[in-house]
């Protein structure tokens, strides 16, 4: 190959050798790009001719080609010339072929530095909304479970231990809580990227007089980057891209952790659908819960994209370098990795089977209402509550001795411990009464979780997120 075959060859006297030629190259993954460069290089046509740096007959035909390329590659009978290096060279040249000498005028006021981050920039600004959609479709999933469910017992953990009853409703909502969070760092993160780096040039600007508001508005921009060096150095938004991802990735792996844990034998809490679900190639018996799973695992790779990013930018100088370019490939597989296990989410909690029988029977084990005992103390005795903490505990070795639950001990054996109990007490050690007592904002009470449900509704689904 000849220097002057490349887009950078009037400077060099041989061409790259091929291994330079495959380490630099970036269509493999950036031809994802497409759509966003020629919409960029759309609006910074039209700026060049509004500001007579270009003739309207020249916009008229790059604007033609531009079009006619998306086209093609839309069609899939575009040619990715991989010596080429990457989209943006790739649709210059195919411009070139289709409109000739005018295609070269498109450049004029611009460097690949702020093409190739306005054109990251409205890539990632597109696959934020994606997640906003996909997160409030979870969210619906969930939300409607809830409601469902309001009123339906089973086992709050801490340690994996049984600590308190709460209801499934309460439960499901704690993940439209951690997927609001999410929403909003989407949202606020969307907000602060909105800015155009495209004219700023290689890094200094250019002595054209072009008009960045224009192409700022031209691409649904608030406004242009204010500082070149930064416009074409900065990947915070790609970062906050990942950092948000990382974090919604492991609210879902949380999720599918009970998921898998909730569906086994000695759980039985959940039954998940076929569709999600596999069996064993040896143990007909069993059912896995491999999308779970696989959702559990792909967080991981999430984070590993974040963390790739962070430490491909921790070292660099203003203003580009080459470095930048592997900024998209852990991005585009983020994405790609978080759609998919917010699609598989939704789909489970949609169509899992709650066994509210097998939930409202293992409320019997852990000794589940003695911080209800507790409270009864504090509330009725007037106990500190560190004395009533150490009768409670003298009550339930007491029965874990015995082997039964706390309801079970009679009136006489709890006197032996604190002779102010009266029978009222046995009224607060039942698990409808003790999810029904939490009422306070925010609690596990049916009705807080049915006021939860409408309430979430109005702030997730109807507009208000974030």
């Amino acid at each position: 190959m000849s220097g002057g075959s490349t887009i950078w060859g009037g400077r060099f006297g041989g061409g790259p050798s091929e291994i330079m030629e495959e380490i630099n190259a970036s269509i493999g993954f950036d031809r994802r790009l497409y759509a966003q460069d020629i919409a960029a290089s759309m609006a910074h046509c039209r700026m060049l001719a509004r500001a007579g740096i270009i003739s309207e007959a020249d916009a008229k035909s790059i604007l033609d080609g531009l079009a006619k390329i998306r086209d093609e590659i839309e069609a899939g009978s575009f040619t990715f010339r991989r010596d080429l290096e990457d989209i943006h060279m790739n649709v210059e040249s195919r411009l070139t072929d289709l409109i000739g000498e005018a295609a070269g005028r498109l450049h004029t006021a611009r460097s690949r530095n702020d093409q190739v981050a306005t054109d990251f920039k409205l890539w990632v600004r597109d696959a934020f909304d994606r997640l906003d959609l996909g997160l409030q479709a979870l969210q619906q999933a969930l939300i409607d479970r809830a409601e469902t469910h309001a009123a339906d017992v089973l086992p709050g953990f801490t340690h994996l231990q049984s600590a308190q009853p709460v209801t499934l409703g309460h439960h499901l909502l704690a993940y439209v809580e951690m997927t609001g969070r999410d929403r909003g760092r989407a949202k606020d993160a969307r907000a602060r990227m909105n800015e155009s780096p495209l004219g700023a040039a290689a890094l200094a600007g250019t002595s054209f007089p072009i008009d960045r508001e224009m192409t700022a508005r031209e691409m649904g921009f608030d406004r242009p980057c204010a500082n070149s060096l930064d416009a074409v150095s900065d990947r915070d938004f790609a970062l906050e891209y990942l950092s948000t991802a990382a974090i919604a990735a492991t609210h879902l792996s949380r999720l599918a952790e009970e998921m898998v844990i909730w569906s086994s034998a000695q759980f039985g809490f959940v039954k998940l659908p076929d569709s999600f679900s596999t069996g064993s190639s040896i143990m007909p018996q069993k059912r896995n819960p491999d999308a779970a799973e696989l959702v559990r695992a792909k967080a991981g790779r999430v984070i590993g994209d974040l963390n790739a990013l962070l430490i491909v930018m921790k070292g660099l100088p203003l203003a580009y370098s080459k470095d930048m370019q592997d900024d998209k490939e852990p991005l585009f597989e983020a994405a790609d990795t978080l759609d998919l296990c917010l699609a598989a989410m939704t789909g489970m909690i949609t169509d899992v089977t709650f066994d509210t029988d097998r939930m409202r029977a293992s409320t019997a084990l852990g000794f589940i209402t003695a911080t209800d005992l507790a409270d009864w103390l504090v509330r009725v005795l007037g106990l500190p509550f560190r004395q009533a903490h150490h009768v409670t505990g003298a009550l339930v070795k007491m029965a874990e001795d015995r082997g039964i639950d706390l309801d079970q001990l009679s009136l006489q054996d709890m006197q032996t411990v604190e002779p102010g109990i009266t029978e009222d007490l046995f009224s607060v050690l039942g698990v409808a009464s003790s999810v029904a007592s939490r009422t306070s904002f925010g609690g596990t009470a049916p009705d807080n979780v049915r006021a939860a449900v409408a309430e979430a509704r109005r702030r997730f689904l109807h507009g208000e997120a974030g």
